[in-house]
């Protein structure tokens, strides 16, 4: 019989982490089981308005993008200053270390560097990190400008959520995800429900190897140079799926979602109507999960207007609002794990 899970340690691969700035220079540790090297890493300033910083192994430290901003890549040399054995470092700017501020990173563990299978691929990555094990890769490549063209992930298996960005330029956020289907697409940084295209993924879901794209440049112009997150499921620890809201504000009757895991971090949108992008982690809560949403797509501080719970299986919405669970309308997610339902040996897991 085969396991339940692979990943018995999931702070191995993903954690999230709650730091104050000093407005200066430090090093962030982080306080997992085991040491992460990290190679994606996500900060957001908690108490005050600000944006987002997305910085990744593969394009290098001190370069960063923002989830809810068009903008191109930028270069900050007192941003995040180094990927650690353990965490990262940073220097004095204030979007990731102002003096007494207060700062969430979100971390994910790729870690293969080459090898990535390249079978009917049209576009050579430029650089990339993959992880088989866990379901996620970090692929840099270079547009072609030609429909049809072919992308590897180094997955696997196909992806279920993919957010693209346009280094070079002034862009949308490109995101696929699997319950939307391959003739729509979604943006990162805004609140569409999901826009019936053909041009991004050309009516072709991503297969085992490679995902698909269309000439234009949101994805694919001829000489641009983009970033692509991919994440595929990955029983025990990583689960992309949707549910449908029952819009009840309850904490006996909200709408619960089966991960199969005890959630560390739960990103929810609304695939019915225009709503924004929420994220939840399990560091800043002192509970069960509760409170402290982060707009993905927004620049404000944290808010503790929107609840999920965090069960040893799932998590439960407990209020009843249009961006994470009005009634009848449906949604998707992405949620990693704190800890398995059950582990490779078989011992069940208990929410915190």
């Amino acid at each position: 019989m085969a396991a339940y899970t692979t990943i018995d340690d999931p702070t191995a691969f993903f954690q999230a982490k709650t730091y104050t700035g000093n407005g200066s220079t430090q090093s962030i540790t982080l306080n997992g089981l085991n040491d992460m090297q990290p190679d994606w890493v996500w900060i957001k300033q908690r108490d005050e308005t600000r944006g987002h910083n997305l910085q990744d192994s593969v394009r290098g430290a001190t370069k960063y993008i923002d989830s809810r901003s068009t903008g191109a890549e930028a270069t900050v040399a007192n941003t995040l200053t180094a990927f650690d054995s353990n965490g990262f470092s940073l220097g004095s700017y204030d979007d990731v270390n102002k003096s007494s501020q207060t700062y969430v990173a979100w971390n994910w563990k790729a870690g293969t560097t080459s090898g990535i299978t390249t079978t009917n691929s049209t576009i050579t990555p430029a650089g990339y990190s993959f992880n088989q094990t866990v379901g996620f890769s970090i692929i840099k490549y270079p547009g072609n400008g030609t429909n049809d063209a072919k992308c590897p992930h180094g997955l696997g298996v196909a992806p279920k959520m993919i957010f693209i960005k346009d280094l070079d330029n002034t862009a949308d956020w490109e995101c696929y995800n699997a319950t939307n289907g391959n003739g729509k697409v979604f943006h990162l940084n805004k609140t569409n429900a999901g826009d019936a295209t053909s041009a991004r993924w050309r009516n072709t879901s991503p297969d085992a190897v490679n995902w698909t794209m269309g000439s234009t440049t949101a994805v694919n112009g001829s000489g641009r140079n983009y970033v692509a997150y991919c994440f595929a499921d990955v029983q025990g620890y990583q689960k992309i799926g949707f549910y449908t809201g029952n819009g009840s504000g309850s904490a006996n009757s909200g709408t619960f979602v089966y991960t199969g895991f005890s959630p560390s971090f739960v990103l929810v949108k609304n695939i019915s109507t225009a709503e924004g992008w929420l994220l939840w982690d399990n560091k800043r809560s002192s509970f069960n999960g509760e409170g402290s949403n982060l707009s993905a797509n927004g620049t404000g501080a944290e808010s503790t207007g929107v609840r999920v719970h965090f069960f040893s299986n799932g998590f439960q919405l407990v209020s009843s609002g249009a961006d994470q669970n009005s009634d009848g309308q449906n949604f998707v997610y992405m949620s990693y794990a704190q800890q398995p339902f059950v582990t490779s040996g078989g011992v069940p897991a208990t929410a915190r």
